[in-house]
């Protein structure tokens, strides 16, 4: 826990720069300054966390933790730590209520580095969710299972109902993005290790298609966001057919619609909550589901419009190798996700399996360190 703890730290500080890189701008320094202190104040809970769960049971190692709890002295400290290190990580994956940070940040930060920060570093703390959950703790699902259930209603209802309301679409995709970790959460509602399949599936498909959609928002927008308004993207189907078509593919795959890679991880993770019992929240993401189309379809809509004839036109997008290449990897995937997922899913479930093995015994000896290593300990 301690190699994941700096791991996640040299992540989330080059995020604090990246997200204030265009220092000459207002929001630009406003989101850096906000995801340090709020990041800051989430890393301490997760820190504590880690300094109480070695209290109890005297050990870092995640697989040798769920073998020592039952022998730790107080339950207490363990449920302590439990809930101290869940709030680090929900924070990291903007899962309500610890959003708050999400939207003035995507605002503020360059359209490239959201794109980075919305799908590499979340799935590292999705990563970290599922080792923590079903590696440290497995023994305790009956408690975080309810507890995965609740925020991932907050965190579908309170997204979608926000992004509807928005006009700025980094704003919108913004809000998007917590919904999907409200969708993503829902696979923990269901049976064992199926959830760890359908989660992982999800982040794969979730990390195609929205670095794809901010790519294609870095080019329209520009490095300095001079179209931030939704308005702005109207007509983008007639000035720029390319990059029109690959926007209206990326929200279609957004909204669930099917041979798209949100469609199965919508589908996959849906399914495992209601194989778990979950029916209540099965339906309810589906409900929001149907919700979000109505802000996807609105953008959408936006961008086949005919441009207005008495507003001035701006020029034709120019796509860089760089970005061509984000864009042709980003629609390969989502495609390929969409109407072929069964290797994917398949490795997915193959990582699942590794989790079920039992955890290291707490009786087990240590492995043996070289000679040569010794004076590290």
């Amino acid at each position: 826990m301690l190699v994941v703890f700096i791991a996640l730290e040299i992540s989330s500080i080059s995020t604090y720069i990246l997200a204030g890189f265009r220092k000459h701008t207002g929001k630009g320094p406003e989101a850096a300054i906000k995801y340090f202190l709020l990041g800051s104040f989430a890393t301490g809970f997760l820190l504590y966390g880690v300094a109480l769960i070695f209290g109890a049971t005297g050990s870092t190692q995640i697989n040798q933790i769920a073998a020592l709890i039952p022998q730790a002295k107080s339950s207490a400290l363990v449920l302590a730590a439990f809930a101290l290190m869940m709030v680090g990580v929900l924070f990291k994956v903007s899962a309500a209520p610890f959003h708050v940070w999400t939207p003035d940040v995507y605002e503020g930060a360059p359209s490239p580095v959201v794109a980075l920060m919305s799908t590499a570093p979340k799935a590292a703390a999705f990563a970290l969710l599922i080792r923590l959950l079903y590696g440290s703790f497995p023994m305790l699902q009956p408690m975080w299972t309810p507890l995965l259930w609740i925020v991932a209603v907050l965190s579908m209802t309170v997204g979608n109902l926000a992004a509807l309301r928005q006009d700025n679409v980094k704003r919108m995709l913004a809000y998007s993005s917590i919904a999907h970790a409200g969708y993503l959460l829902a696979a923990f509602a269901g049976l064992g290790y199926t959830g760890i399949a359908a989660a992982s599936f999800y982040i794969a498909a979730y990390a195609a298609m929205n670095f794809g959609i901010f790519a294609i928002v870095s080019v329209v927008s520009g490095y300095e966001e001079k179209l931030p308004l939704a308005a702005g993207y109207r007509g983008l189907l007639y000035r720029a057919p390319l990059l029109g078509s690959l926007m209206l593919f990326f929200l279609t795959s957004l909204i669930g619609i099917p041979f798209t890679a949100g469609f199965f991880g919508k589908f996959y993770s849906f399914s495992t909550a209601l194989q778990g019992g979950a029916v209540w929240l099965g339906l309810i993401g589906l409900l929001n589901s149907g919700l979000a189309a109505a802000y996807y379809l609105r953008l959408a809509v936006t961008i086949a419009q005919p441009p207005l004839a008495s507003a001035p036109q701006a020029p034709a997008p120019r796509i860089g190798v760089a970005v061509g290449a984000a864009l042709a990897f980003s629609a390969f995937a989502t495609l390929i996700l969409g109407i072929a997922p069964g290797r994917i899913l398949s490795a997915a479930q193959a990582g699942s399996a590794s989790l079920a093995r039992p955890p290291v015994s707490a009786a087990q000896p240590a492995p043996a360190v070289p000679q040569n290593v010794q004076w590290i300990r």
